[in-house]
């Protein structure tokens, strides 16, 4: 019996993971090779175009640009603070000897050993970990882009802050961003593990189509399966 419950926790928690992984590959070669087809991809061609709007008229737009920005950091500092909350909780379980720590009922499948319940805690203790990494990196260069979004263009000709780098550090904080909230929804079949892992294989069966319709651009009527290119984006697919 007990052999039979490893072996539950051995072939359903990897393949519920390896789904998930194997869909963000996928997703990460779809917004390289085809990026309009994409949220990720056309959010991105929009923030080129928001950060050269907001750098050429900054005199009217520097409190809308700063207030935007802010709105982004509030939204990753959530997250990060979320996370980390997450991880002192389960520090605590790890470090305390409370009952949870101890298997929750014979009837759940999988395995309840000591190495096995340790192995659950710590692995979503360094997912929840790894997210507030990412969205703490995030926060960071939202925050110089909150400062060099104001600089003023063509008075130093050799000065660096240019729209193009500007737009670097904006992707560079959105792309942290978007990896720490899929590492946190990663986390949340695992905390289904605690309670067996058909509950992991299940809950990441599901997450993979609805992540699917949350990801992808699609179309009405004649233009269905076709990107819708932002105006003025044209240009800028090829450099996604």
């Amino acid at each position: 019996m007990e052999w039979r419950s490893c072996y539950l926790d051995i072939i359903l928690v990897p393949l519920g993971l390896l789904m998930t992984v194997a869909y963000h590959f996928w997703l990460w070669h779809k917004v390289r090779t085809q990026p309009l087809t994409t949220i990720i991809g056309t959010n991105a061609s929009g923030r080129r175009v928001w950060v050269s709007a907001m750098m050429k008229d900054n005199e009217k737009k520097n409190i809308l640009a700063v207030q935007t920005l802010r709105n982004s950091i509030m939204g990753s500092t959530l997250m990060a603070t979320t996370s980390i909350l997450l991880c002192a909780g389960l520090a605590a379980v790890i470090s305390s000897t409370y009952s949870v720590k101890k298997p929750l009922n014979d009837s759940i499948f999988g395995a309840h050993g000591e190495f096995m319940m340790a192995l659950k805690y710590v692995t979503i203790l360094c997912i929840f970990l790894f997210s507030f990494f990412c969205h703490s990196l995030s926060i960071r260069f939202i925050n110089q882009v909150n400062i060099l979004i104001n600089t003023p263009q063509g008075q130093d000709p050799s000065s660096i802050v240019t729209q193009d780098y500007v737009s670097l550090l904006l992707e560079k904080g959105f792309l942290l961003n978007t990896v720490g909230n899929r590492l946190f929804y990663a986390a949340l079949p695992l905390l289904l593990w605690i309670f067996g892992p058909v509950l992991v294989f299940l809950c990441s069966i599901t997450m993979v189509p609805v992540l699917y319709n949350l990801d992808f651009v699609f179309g009405t009527g004649e233009n269905k399966g076709k990107p819708r290119v932002l105006d003025g984006c044209r240009d800028c697919q090829s450099a996604v």
